[in-house]
Order: C-alpha cells, then structure tokens, then sequence
C-alpha cells in the first residue's frame, strides 16, 4: 500500500491514520467509523494535513479498486483496555519487536500461560505501518518483573515494559 502513496505523503498521513483509528470510506465518500461519520476537519486534524487532503485521498482510495476494496472494509477493532488496565485491576505487558517477529505473540503467550495468569486481550501494532511496532498484552493480572528476562529471550524482542 504504501507505495500508492509515495508521491503524496499528506494522502499517506490520512490513509495511516484511516488505518490506526479503524476508519472506512463509503461509497458516498465519506468517512466512517463503524456506522458513526467522522468530519474531514477532525481527521485533518489528527493526521496533521489540511480539509483538501482528507477529499483528495478518499478520491483517490474510491478511484483504485485495491485501495477501495481495502479502506471500504475496515473495521474499527473494539475497545483497547491498555489504557484502562491499571483502574480495572489488570495486567500490560509491551513488548516492541523488530523486524523478526515471528512467533512471539506464541512465545510470549506460552510464557504467560507457564505463570497461570490468564490473557483478556492481544493487540499488535502493523509492522509495515509503525515506526516501532509494539504488542500489547493485557492479562487478567499484574505479571512479576521477573518475567521481562523472559520475554527478552524471544527472537525479535527489542524491549518488554509492564505496567
């Protein structure tokens, strides 16, 4: 995808941001998240580019039959809870990953399952779009700071927090 983008860096920005925040195009040309309608000013607003950007990248998406089968199909992806774990008596681990990063969403499962505690949630950030890529994981309680030396093992793990 980004090379559709590469000549437009402002249409990048819009079409990134699209990504992260779970946006769609209609087909009436406008943006949606889930079925609630997002202004142009507000997106231009989070995406650092002005209202004219915003037109010219959901015409350009509409106008490109991968793009549109792409941006016509996204799906918002529900509640994050990193952000409310601690009020709601959970655990997050962070682990930032470099370019290899295969297995360790299976890796680091296994770890966590080995101290019998339970994952509520899993998120990992897109590798190709992030300038570092994270995976996220929420866990039914708070993990022991013993386990970064763990998580640090895994091929591609750069560096774990917890929260």
């Amino acid at each position: 995808m980004k090379y559709k983008f590469e000549k437009y860096p402002a249409r990048m920005n819009v079409a990134s941001k699209m990504i992260e925040l779970g946006l769609r195009v209609g087909k009436d040309h406008k943006i949606y998240c889930g079925d609630l309608k997002i202004s142009d000013v507000a997106l231009a607003k989070v995406a650092n580019v002005d209202r004219k950007a915003i037109k010219l990248t959901v015409d350009f998406i509409l106008n490109d039959e991968k793009l549109s089968n792409i941006f016509e199909n996204i799906l918002p992806a529900g509640t994050l809870l990193k952000n409310i774990a601690k009020n709601l008596g959970l655990g997050v681990i962070e682990i930032e990953v470099g370019e290899e990063n295969i297995g360790i969403l299976a890796n680091a499962s296994k770890i966590i399952s080995e101290e019998g505690i339970s994952i509520r949630q899993a998120y990992a950030s897109d590798t190709q779009l992030e300038e570092i890529p994270r995976l996220t994981i929420i866990t039914e309680e708070n993990v022991s700071g013993e386990i970064i030396k763990k998580f640090l093992k895994i091929n591609g793990v750069i560096r774990v927090s917890i929260y």
